[in-house]
């Protein structure tokens, strides 16, 4: 996991989970692509809620192997939040892992997903897809048709690149609420705190917040060929 989708990670977790309802009860929380490479998002959670984190394979940091990626052995209804960050470019089907997602979501309950819009290949064992701010109304859509008919999409974005040795990517976020009707316990936006994003969505908002038609690389790759000595 490259440095940006953590960070990514940990504002929604301080804009979502701050003011979370759980009932009187620690936070459940289940990471969907928890195997523990370069990083993993369980320490922005635990000790304060109550992890699982599930993968196809076993490793660092898998409390469950999946035996079908798009079958999560859990009943209806049982977690509070479910985040998931740089595993649904390498899912072939991701819609149906996203709609599974939905199934085990509590009522009330977030899902956070963040996946590279951009960057370089890396099969794990495949790299399959890349996202932009609207795939996330792509998939309340899907999920709409497939019988959650109250999902909603709270907010998208494009994450900027943040410079470095990691600097390259750009991430997709975005975070879902199963039932529309709880809208009023969850006012805050990660995008209403934090500016460094493009093409953002929010719920009741008709525009794009920081619009934006061109990428970073492709701004980026203008510049230098608009800097090139000429030739005499």
């Amino acid at each position: 996991m490259h440095r940006s989708a953590h960070a990514h990670c940990r504002r929604f977790r301080d804009v979502y989970l701050a003011s979370f309802p759980v009932h009187g009860e620690r936070c459940t929380v289940l990471e969907i692509g928890s195997q523990d490479v370069n990083g993993s998002l369980r320490d922005l959670f635990t000790p304060h809620c109550a992890f699982t984190g599930v993968d196809t394979s076993p490793g660092k940091g898998v409390d469950v192997v999946l035996q079908d990626p798009y079958k999560l052995p859990f009943p209806d209804n049982h977690f509070d939040v479910i985040v998931s960050s740089s595993c649904f470019e390498h899912v072939p089907m991701f819609w149906l892992l996203f709609v599974e997602a939905v199934r085990v979501l509590k009522a009330d309950g977030l899902f956070y997903l963040c996946a590279p819009a951009n960057g370089y290949f890396h099969p794990s064992p495949v790299d399959c897809w890349r996202f932009y701010p609207h795939s996330a109304l792509g998939l309340t859509e899907f999920a709409r048709r497939e019988g959650h008919g109250r999902v909603v999409l709270l907010e998208s974005f494009t994450g900027v690149q943040s410079g470095g040795p990691e600097g390259d990517w750009n991430d997709f976020c975005a975070v879902f609420l199963k039932d529309e009707s709880h809208l009023p316990l969850h006012p805050s936006r990660i995008t209403d705190r934090h500016q460094r994003f493009l093409n953002g969505i929010q719920h009741g908002r008709a525009e794009l917040m920081n619009g934006l038609r061109l990428t970073e690389d492709q701004i980026r790759l203008r510049r230098a060929l608009d800097t090139r000595p000429s030739r005499s």
